[in-house]
């Protein structure tokens, strides 16, 4: 018995007619991504064209120029230049500018006023124009540029920068100044590099000057108070309290609204009073209120006095304020009785009249039998300057911590301000 033939499939053929199909989708979703790219590219570069058609077209004019090395063409290419890298407005080209001007025959070589302005816009059938003014006063350069509306023949906007003498950078500085016209933030940084800030008005009425003689009393405490009183051992058997006179010599190193910094130089002579001659230099800092007078100053005051080295029979270390007890003695002591002189040093034992044995340590202090030497010290003082008309009365009090004696006083002095020459 016959049977009619029939294709056979073999697995080579199936897998031949898969891949087959699997060619053929991935080559429509090809095609499709392509188009896909296409569209969206060319909705791109439409909508890029809308909205470059939408923005509005601004012409500039010559930017005035006073006191600068630019002309006013080369300042208003600068300001062009700025403009168009913003990409905020679609700006006129120079020369199809230049152009519209020359065959309308208008002179715009003054042209900064807004009336000559806006019809000047009007020509280039411009939506916004500049204009504006770069000049140098003084040490300071000022910009100024105005935003005018065409249509409503207004200004719309207008910055002006003051900026510090630096002609080289003038472009950056129309930079800034564009920047602020149109609302774009700019970097602080440069800002701050270029744009002048005022600094407070000082005005010579103002300023306090305390310049003049100065007179106070001193109370010394501590080791060098009790050797100021002490009648033997090279004490000086004076009172704890001694008169200063001196002079004192301020130079502002700077003044600034209701404040002023300053150095000070003291010269005090302490002890007159009572025939001794202390003379001391102090170097201040001072700060001070204009408004209120009243000052603060700090520094190291250097001064000459008899010392000399010894020892108190009970040491009382690193105490300046409640000081040492006992008697004081010379490093040499001579033994009237036995004729001999005993040199002491640190840690050495003495025995006093009574027999009883001290640790030696070695100090300097005030004794009348010592050779001048300079000291030195750190000083704290406040103190308040009183005004009448041009009359100043300083009152001040100060402290001088040391180990060896504090010194606390008060002085005053005045003076009398001319004044100033106009």
């Amino acid at each position: 018995m016959k049977t009619k033939n029939t294709p056979q499939y073999g697995c080579s053929n199936l897998r031949g007619i898969v891949v087959e199909a699997q060619g053929a989708k991935t080559t429509s979703v090809m095609r499709t991504l392509v188009r896909t790219v296409f569209i969206a590219s060319m909705l791109l570069i439409l909508l890029k064209n809308a909205y470059a058609q939408h923005k509005a077209t601004l012409g500039i004019l010559n930017i005035d120029t006073k006191g600068v090395l630019h002309d006013p063409a080369a300042m208003s290419n600068m300001v062009r230049l700025e403009l168009d890298k913003t990409n905020v407005y679609s700006v006129i080209d120079k020369y199809d500018q230049t152009d519209i001007i020359e065959k309308n025959e208008v002179n715009i070589a003054n042209c900064y006023g807004k009336s000559c302005v806006v019809n000047v816009g009007e020509l280039l059938h411009a939506g916004k124009m500049v204009t504006g003014s770069v000049e140098r006063l003084g040490e300071k350069i000022i910009i100024t540029l105005r935003l005018i509306d065409v249509k409503s023949a207004t200004v719309e906007k207008t910055d002006a920068t003051e900026y510090l003498n630096l002609q080289p950078e003038i472009q950056r500085m129309i930079r800034i100044s564009v920047k602020n016209l149109l609302g774009i933030e700019n970097d602080p940084t440069e800002v701050n590099s270029l744009v002048h800030y005022e600094v407070p008005v000082v005005s010579p009425k103002s300023k306090i000057k305390a310049s003049g003689p100065r007179m106070g009393m001193a109370y010394i405490a501590g080791d060098n108070g009790r050797r100021l009183q002490a009648s033997d051992e090279g004490g000086l058997d004076l009172l704890p309290l001694l008169t200063q006179i001196g002079y004192q010599y301020e130079v502002q190193y700077l003044s600034a609204g209701n404040f002023q910094a300053l150095i000070e130089f003291l010269g005090i002579i302490t002890g007159m009073d009572q025939s001794i001659f202390r003379p001391s230099l102090s170097f201040l800092n001072g700060f001070r209120s204009t408004k209120t007078g009243w000052e603060v100053a700090f520094g190291p005051v250097f001064s000459f006095g008899k010392g000399k080295d010894g020892f108190f029979e009970d040491y009382v270390p690193n105490n300046g304020i409640k000081g040492n007890t006992g008697d004081w003695h010379s490093e040499t002591i001579y033994d009237e009785s036995t004729g001999t002189i005993t040199t002491y040093k640190d840690n050495d034992v003495y025995v006093d009249k009574n027999g009883k044995s001290h640790n030696v340590t070695i100090i300097t202090r005030l004794d009348d039998r010592g050779t001048p030497k300079l000291n030195s010290s750190w000083i704290w003082a406040i103190g308040k300057t009183f005004q009448s008309g041009y009359l100043n009365i300083p009152v001040n009090v100060y402290i001088a911590p040391s180990k060896s004696g504090w010194f606390i006083g008060a002085s005053f002095g005045f003076n009398l301000n001319k004044q100033p020459k106009r």
